[in-house]
């Protein structure tokens, strides 16, 4: 009688495992997708990464991923890929990269999808980087014996266009610099935003403000058809400058780098006096102001601590990790640190919402692994790494286990502001004093806040004036209050008025 059981309990089993073979060969069969690009988008063979997005969203898949709502996403790398040539995405494919899980174990059903090549890789996007070419949107079928419609990237997406008003103006400079370093034809671009009496005073000079955007952020978003009032006591009117910091690898900082080049230099001493012979702007230190927010806020930042006798003050907000011993929440010099698990070898996250945490470090990581190049970690190497035997930022931590490279690791001290500060500070005060101001909210969604907390204290223990401020309550984008934007206005006007005999 038991043995009977036991013959009947092992068939049961196997006959279990069987049928779950067979579901998990035929779950894998159906998710076998094929991309072709036409002739008419890329007439010649094409070197690099090709993806297939996946959705559930009424938007085309191609605008993702989203780093709050990743959804499934592939790609593959090819080589010399043949105009009409049919390419395979499979769970056998050679060289395929998936996230967040092997395409065998997607389950694809009711998702829409589309493919988009690279062509253009001089761009940190995928689908929406000018020239990358896409297919149409297609939905997955529900039925596992229904094939997949073919996708067949027959467009291209469109150049964006810069269209001049009478207030806000593109201008484009090419620097001799950035074009030797990458041997191509390469500019700085920003929107240069014109005061109220520009057209009425055409005599008159106006101090500058320098605006640089987060990581995304580029300077179409300077773009208006009024322009700005500034309604002060004073009668101060400023040139506002939304400067593009958009290359490749992501966001370059505007910082001199070993792989993005010397993008800091080119500012100061090609872009600044351009401008300042086109638009009437004040060749003057003290009539130079920065600000900016996120990454834009570490490179308003930086600006001002690497050429102090080039800027005016900085008024930084929530500033990328300022301090290295708090990489958000990584200590990057501790050997025994990573970046994957914290001490009690939890999963560390990288952003949270309401105070609960909705990215974890990993997860986020290797989505970026599949993306390429673009992405927010790789754009912190690209500008904090040496540049590799292979051509690209040395990687700071391994990608699978997350521990980090002591040796890397230590080339960006380079980058470290708070470090850089407490070196130099003995020459660096005179230039300085009352240059800084930064402002972060003590709930910042990526964790920024322990890093400028740190630097707060080495400019309160190292003297001078300085202004660090952690608001209550405020996360990554609430810090940024219609007050708060008021009083950076008006103290960059106190700032101008108050130096102004050393202008003249």
């Amino acid at each position: 009688m038991i043995q009977q059981f036991r013959f009947c309990v092992l068939t049961l089993l196997w006959a279990l495992s069987l049928s779950l073979l067979v579901l998990a060969e035929s779950h894998a069969s159906e998710n076998t997708f094929q991309v072709r690009f036409d002739e008419s988008v890329h007439n010649q063979p094409f070197t690099g990464r090709v993806y297939l997005i996946f959705t559930r969203s009424q938007r085309e898949p191609r605008m993702g991923p989203s780093w709050f709502q990743p959804e499934m996403f592939l790609s593959r790398d090819v080589v010399n890929w043949q105009p009409g040539e049919i390419l395979d995405f499979t769970p056998k494919s050679k060289n395929l990269l998936s996230f967040p899980k092997p395409l065998a174990e997607m389950n694809l059903a009711k998702y829409r999808a589309q493919a988009v090549a690279r062509f253009n890789d001089l761009e940190p996007n995928i689908g929406t980087a000018p020239g990358n070419g896409f297919s149409q949107v297609v939905s997955v079928p529900t039925d596992r014996n229904q094939k997949t419609p073919l996708f067949i990237i027959d467009k291209l997406v469109p150049r964006k266009t810069f269209k001049n008003t009478r207030w806000s103006k593109l201008i484009k400079v090419r620097s001799a610099l950035l074009s030797e370093f990458h041997g191509r034809d390469t500019y700085l671009e920003a929107t240069v935003l014109l005061p109220q009496s520009y057209y009425l005073q055409n005599q008159r000079k106006y101090p500058t403000v320098y605006s640089i955007p987060g990581f995304g952020g580029d300077h179409f978003r300077g773009r208006r058809e009024t322009p700005v009032s500034e309604k002060n006591e004073d009668d101060v009117e400023f040139i506002r400058v939304f400067l593009n910091p958009r290359c490749r690898w992501g966001h370059h900082v505007f910082a001199d780098s070993a792989n993005n080049g010397p993008v800091g230099k080119a500012l100061t001493t090609e872009f600044l006096p351009e401008l300042e012979k086109t638009y009437r702007a004040i060749p003057h230190q003290r009539a130079r102001f920065l600000t900016g927010h996120s990454s834009g806020g570490w490179s308003s930042l930086w600006l001002q601590v690497t050429y102090p006798d080039t800027f005016g003050g900085t008024w930084s907000t929530a500033p990328d990790p300022v301090d290295f011993r708090d990489f958000q929440q990584i200590n990057l010099y501790d050997r025994n640190d990573n970046m994957y698990r914290n001490e009690s070898k939890q999963a560390r996250p990288i952003a949270r919402m309401k105070q609960e945490p909705i990215l974890w470090y990993e997860s986020f990581s290797k989505m970026e692994h599949v993306l390429g190049h673009g992405g927010q970690l790789r754009s912190f190497e690209a500008v904090f790494s040496p540049r590799g035997k292979d051509g690209a930022p040395m990687k700071l931590y391994d990608r699978e286990t997350g521990n980090i490279n002591p040796n890397v690791a230590e080339t960006w001290k380079a980058y470290d502001i708070r470090l850089i500060l407490e070196n130099n500070w003995k020459q660096l005060l005179p230039q300085l004093d009352g240059k800084i101001h930064v402002f972060m909210g003590d709930q910042d969604t990526f964790y920024l806040e322990g890093a400028t907390m740190l630097l707060k204290n080495s400019l309160d223990h190292l003297g001078g004036h300085s202004v660090v401020e952690i608001h209550p309550g405020k996360n990554h984008s609430s810090l940024l209050s219609k007050n708060l934007l008021l009083r950076i206005r008006k103290e960059m006007v106190q700032s101008f008025l108050a130096h102004q005999s050393e202008i003249k």
